[in-house]
């Protein structure tokens, strides 16, 4: 498991939809939290767990509405969860979709935490948790899940069907009677969020179940668990806007730059090849599209200009830009004539 959670960025676009609904700036919530709103375009990106738990929060403050997580997760349904709604689909009973979430879940959608079902007794309780040391959004981020978890067992048991009750952390819940009218039962605290029902409905069985070969292979690609893969991503992420720093993935981390970098040295690599590695990449693919200069490619990627990119993509690649466009020309009409 990552040291640091990373997760889809599938609620991304949910979140900045209803903000901006509800008359709030999706431009200031993804200021405050550091995120580019290039995210918006690519919901299968991967970010930092703990900055979709701020986002979480911030659209929440912007827009007033201490249930807003709950009716976002309930109005996407299990089909905002991407490749953990196919597991369910496709899933013959509720007991065995909820044990393929608690498997796959860490491994396609999000890292650091825990979603699955125990049964004790006549009862049987649905939960999620974070794992990572996160205080500040957990509470929020947890009332976003139960609406996910809610549509999960809906797709079994019916639109109408409600738990027994609903648990989140904590000792207060601000709407705590909005939310419960949203979930359609009472919420009480305890150790982890979850939802508490009859164990009998652990064998309801699929009333619309889906073909596992319809799936997207992409949707079984798992996400890299150790701290190069999660720096890679946030260095990704970071080329949206400006070039990162090491001071500033440090920081995202909440890590000092030393510490930063004796980790990544004990990995056996250094920031310095995570991100030229992935400055090719993206140089590469602003390259195979025709449309995009190579003055522009090298503003994006941070040159002061194009001579100065054509310099370090040939000590890359050992081809300038040109070259490496022309190439690439050449292969695909070799592909296409063949």
């Amino acid at each position: 498991m990552s040291a640091y959670g990373l997760t889809r960025a599938r609620t991304v676009g949910t979140i900045a939809r209803a903000v901006s609904e509800a008359g709030g700036s999706p431009a200031r919530l993804f200021g405050r939290t550091g995120l580019p709103l290039t995210l918006l375009e690519t919901p299968d990106r991967l970010i930092l767990l703990r900055d979709q738990l701020a986002l979480v929060e911030a659209a929440v403050r912007e827009v007033g509405d201490p249930a807003l997580p709950a009716r976002l997760s309930m109005q996407a349904g299990i089909a905002g969860l991407g490749p953990i709604g196919a597991q369910v689909r496709s899933a013959g009973t509720l007991d065995v979709a909820l044990r393929r979430v608690e498997t796959v879940t860490p491994l396609l959608l999000q890292t650091a935490t825990w979603t699955g079902v125990r049964q004790q007794g006549e009862e049987a309780f649905y939960g999620y948790h974070v794992t990572e040391r996160i205080e500040s959004g957990r509470q929020t981020n947890e009332i976003l899940a139960l609406g996910y978890l809610l549509g999960t067992a809906r797709h079994f048991l019916g639109p109408a069907w409600r738990p027994e009750r609903a648990m989140v952390t904590g000792a207060s819940l601000p709407g705590r009677a909005e939310i419960e009218a949203r979930l359609g039962c009472e919420v009480s605290f305890g150790p982890r969020a979850g939802l508490v029902f009859p164990a009998r409905h652990l064998n309801a069985g699929n009333p619309d179940r889906l073909d596992p070969t319809d799936r997207d292979p992409a949707e079984a690609v798992p996400i890299g668990g150790d701290l190069a893969a999660c720096v890679v991503h946030l260095i990704e992420l970071g080329l949206d806007e400006a070039r990162p720093s090491i001071d500033d993935i440090a920081r995202r981390l909440g890590l000092s730059r030393r510490t930063l970098q004796r980790r990544l040295d004990e990995a056996g690599t250094g920031f310095a090849d995570l991100r030229r590695g992935a400055m090719l990449r993206r140089a590469e693919a602003s390259l195979s599209a025709e449309s995009y200069a190579i003055g522009r490619i090298a503003l994006e990627l941070g040159y002061s200009d194009a001579a100065h990119f054509s310099r370090a993509f040939l000590e890359w690649t050992g081809a300038t830009p040109s070259q490496w466009r022309r190439s690439l020309r050449a292969k695909t009409r070799s592909r296409h004539g063949a």
